[in-house]
């Protein structure tokens, strides 16, 4: 007899293959669709502020360690930063070997720019420092409504948790309630899950209705390319921290294969980022080391983003016929590594991080965008999924790093998968404690 979570991953990946067949067969319909896929992702969106807001209280509170929360920080940002210099340089390499630009001979001049302006003029806002003041929300709410992100959600967090520290004894009270109503809001988001595959099925039938496949034509060799380098990246470089780590990488995909099904259809990272630090902390991690490092990974560990931005833009220097020195290659690395740490896990993120960094790189013509315009949908779905297992390794190293993994509940979770349905069944296992 099959598990529940097996019967869930038929159920979804069926939903998304009726979904492209719509789309393809009855294209109008399949647009029509989109609603349906929209309503899925913003009853997720809903959840997502005060799920992180409380998961990362309670485990800073729970903590009580100010030195340690800032430790875990560190090793957190010192992990991205080195796996994201890997995922540069991969793509790099990647697209100046295969060139799937060359042989376009495609004329700056003849490009759309209007087509992109809409991202051109996002990215023109997006500056070192107006990043570090988007931080800080204008009123405690801000971050929780449409204009907030997810970081300022966790800058409140953190102040918070802090604060609840610094309380003592009092603040127990606090707590107390806030777990409460963290069950209240993982047995809500639990319920929402049921209709995954109605909304997965519905946002891959407007996508193949909209752009269709056929449309994709010779930008076919980049996305090859780019799904090619992302998969290299996933078993070779993410394996090895995995192994290194002690688990296998196969084995994790296996395990959030739900999840990973939902992020295919929605092409959004975000729409499975309560699920994911659910199964972590049922894989051993701690609750204090997955509310920390999930929400900034949707920030500043972006490995998918980064593959995509490196290799789109060689390939609209290569399309173009400008020959990039080593020099500015290596300036359109760097330029990248910083102008990343903008995005976020939300469709079409990745595109705007792109043309943020052309604007800053006046070698490749921001124009170029308008090339790679028509099949970035189809893209943003091997980024995401990247970003996904490369968010969940992360926490996992990052745990083991703090001694705070405990390592037989990760190797029996790994055995035995938790569905996504069954996240707000039964309590979590027993992790490594907290010193």
């Amino acid at each position: 007899m099959k598990s529940s979570g097996s019967r869930f991953y038929l159920i979804v990946l069926a939903a998304i293959v009726v979904g492209g067949l719509i789309g393809h067969f009855w294209p109008e319909l399949g647009v029509k669709l989109k609603p349906l896929g929209d309503a899925f992702i913003s009853l997720i969106k809903m959840l997502i502020a005060p799920i992180i807001f409380l998961t990362v209280v309670l485990g800073i509170a729970g903590v009580s360690d100010v030195k340690k929360v800032g430790r875990v920080g560190v090793k957190a940002i010192l992990y991205f930063e080195i796996v994201s210099s890997f995922a540069l340089a991969i793509g790099l390499i990647v697209v100046n070997t295969i060139k799937p630009g060359a042989g376009f001979n495609v004329n700056p001049a003849t490009l759309d720019a209007a087509a992109v302006a809409k991202y051109t003029a996002a990215a023109k806002e997006q500056n070192t420092t107006d990043f570090l003041l988007h931080l800080i929300p204008k009123t405690f709410t801000d971050a929780f409504t449409g204009n907030g992100d997810l970081l300022q959600v966790l800058l409140l967090a953190v102040l918070f948790g802090f604060a609840l520290i610094h309380l003592g004894k009092p603040g127990q009270q606090v707590i107390g309630f806030f777990e409460t109503v963290s069950k209240v809001f993982f047995g809500m988001m639990a319920i929402i899950m049921k209709a995954a595959p109605i909304g997965a099925g519905a946002a891959m039938a407007f996508t193949i209705g909209k752009y269709g496949v056929a449309s994709l034509g010779p930008l076919a060799r980049l996305m090859g390319s780019f799904y090619l380098t992302c998969v290299l990246f996933v078993l070779i470089v993410l394996g090895l921290i995995a192994r290194l780590t002690g688990f296998s990488i196969l084995r994790f995909i296996r395990y959030i294969r739900d999840e990973l099904l939902l992020v295919l259809g929605t092409s959004s990272s975000e729409s499975a980022l309560v699920p994911l630090m659910r199964k972590l902390e049922r894989l051993g991690c701690s609750k204090s080391v997955v509310g920390l490092v999930v929400p900034s990974g949707y920030s500043f560990n972006l490995d998918g983003t980064n593959i995509y931005m490196t290799m789109a833009a060689i390939f609209i220097a290569q399309a173009c016929n400008i020959d990039l020195t080593l020099t500015q290659e290596l300036t359109l690395l760097a330029v990248a590594m910083l102008t990343s740490k903008g995005a976020s896990g939300v469709t079409g993120s990745g595109f705007i991080t792109l043309a943020a960094t052309l604007a800053v790189v006046p070698s490749v013509p921001v124009a170029g965008l308008a090339l790679i315009l028509g099949i970035d949908r189809f893209m943003s779905e091997a980024r995401a999924l990247t970003n996904f297992i490369g968010n969940g390794v992360a926490t996992i190293v990052v745990s083991k790093w703090e001694n705070e993994l405990d390592d037989s509940v990760l190797q029996r979770e790994l055995r035995n998968p938790t569905s996504v349905t069954q996240l707000d069944e039964g309590p979590l296992p027993d992790v490594a404690p907290i010193d």
